[in-house]
């Protein structure tokens, strides 16, 4: 009976596949996934060709850039999402981050990969904010949630398997070929974009008793609705307190292996792995464990276990460390699913866009500011690092929880 239970929870997430419309949309987010995978892969060999000792700081440059262009633009691009036909904005941005990835081959100046990368997220910030309000259209309100764990769960499954993948590849075609790869799976991924039914994800029908507003004005209201409804604004608070934690992990690892644990290479991709398979594993069940309609246990529980992760791990030797990252993954996918379901399941479908292009925008924001916090602590109290950030999370996660217990009281 127990093992009956398990493969139906196991199969459930795949229930939305049955409708062709999303597991059309589904297929063409994962081959543009794994050419993501490629993009960085090919990226990070591009950087050591032009700075060998140098490269970290060209990708950390490439990834500032990303982030920026990520936190201008999806506000905005969630604005045009319910203006226009949602279809052309997809098939549109990803053809034109096909032509940038494919001028990489040619780049010969360290300032040209700035530029390109720029440019690249520029679009992904049009393109996935958009994709993301398409969901809801072509999925039915019972697999809803399902649809989301999916398409979380191959998002962090790819973050793992898919550099491997490239790096295997970018052996055989090289650094500079690599991109073009990387094109070929951009047209797979267009082709199965064009076949989406036109009528499904259309602009949604908007209200006609309303007046048009400025795009500077829908972008703002886009951020009302966001903060406006109490249950995505505990979700976003979750998430900015995941982003601290989980910040630290992906700062912190590879110096606590290499001097902490006097470790190699291999030992950081494994525990990253552990990290990545945790994250993977509680984005297919996650729909599941929580099914109110705050999700609010889902949350709290997944930035509890985050945060307790890192709180010990500067004092565990590598096995006990890996053990921990696959429960700080599991945390991290709990804590921040939620809010995507719950603007899906809150926000009028007309309103969708914007919201979810703010969303984007705000969540990263939270990595934004994360990132410095976890280069302080890693810099300032080595060997404590972890748990200084793990401290910073629960209390936080403290502060937040009286907060919201206070208001709720009023």
């Amino acid at each position: 009976m127990a093992l009956a239970k398990l493969t139906s929870v196991l199969k459930e997430p795949f229930q939305a596949l049955r409708q062709k419309a999303f597991a059309t949309l589904y297929f063409a987010q994962t081959i543009s996934l794994l050419g993501d995978a490629f993009t960085w892969v090919g990226l990070a060999l591009l950087s050591y060709h032009f700075g060998k000792e140098n490269s970290a700081v060209i990708l950390a440059s490439a990834l500032t850039l990303r982030v920026i262009a990520f936190i201008i633009f999806s506000p905005f691009a969630g604005v045009l999402a319910d203006r226009i036909d949602r279809k052309k904005i997809l098939y549109i941005t990803h053809f034109v981050r096909m032509g940038i990835i494919c001028c990489f081959p040619f780049v010969s100046a360290e300032w040209q990969i700035y530029v390109l990368v720029f440019l690249l997220n520029i679009f992904n910030a049009f393109f996935t904010p958009t994709y993301k309000s398409i969901i809801p259209q072509v999925v039915n309100q019972q697999n809803y949630r399902q649809a989301i764990g999916l398409s979380t769960a191959t998002f962090q499954l790819l973050g793992v398997l898919g550099p491997g993948l490239a790096g295997i590849i970018a052996v055989w075609f090289g650094a500079r070929d690599i991109f073009f790869i990387d094109a070929a799976s951009f047209i797979l991924a267009g082709i199965l974009i064009l076949m989406l039914p036109a009528k499904l994800i259309s602009k949604p029908p908007a209200l006609s008793s309303q007046k048009a507003l400025s795009a500077w004005a829908d972008v703002v209201k886009g951020a009302k609705l966001l903060f406006g409804n109490k249950l995505i604004r505990f979700a976003l608070a979750i998430e900015f307190i995941s982003a601290i934690a989980g910040a630290q992990i992906l700062v912190n690892t590879v110096g606590h292996i290499k001097s902490g644990l006097l470790l190699g290479d291999k030992q950081y991709g494994w525990v990253m792995a552990a990290f990545g398979i945790g994250a993977a594993i509680a984005a297919f069940v996650a729909g599941n464990m929580d099914k109110s309609k705050s999700r609010r246990v889902s949350l709290i529980v997944g930035v509890v276990l985050l945060g307790l992760a890192i709180l010990g791990a500067n004092y565990v030797d590598y096995a006990v460390l890996l053990i921990l990252w696959l429960i700080a993954g599991l945390g991290q996918s709990l804590a921040e699913m939620p809010s995507e379901t719950l603007i899906g399941e809150n926000i009028a479908s007309a309103e969708q866009g914007k919201v979810f292009g703010s969303h984007f925008a705000f969540s990263h924001l939270w990595w934004a500011i994360a990132y410095p916090i976890a280069g302080f602590t890693g810099r300032h109290f080595p060997g404590n690092d972890f748990f200084y950030g793990g401290i910073i999370s629960l209390g936080i996660l403290a502060i937040a929880l009286l907060f919201t217990q206070k208001l709720n009281k009023q």
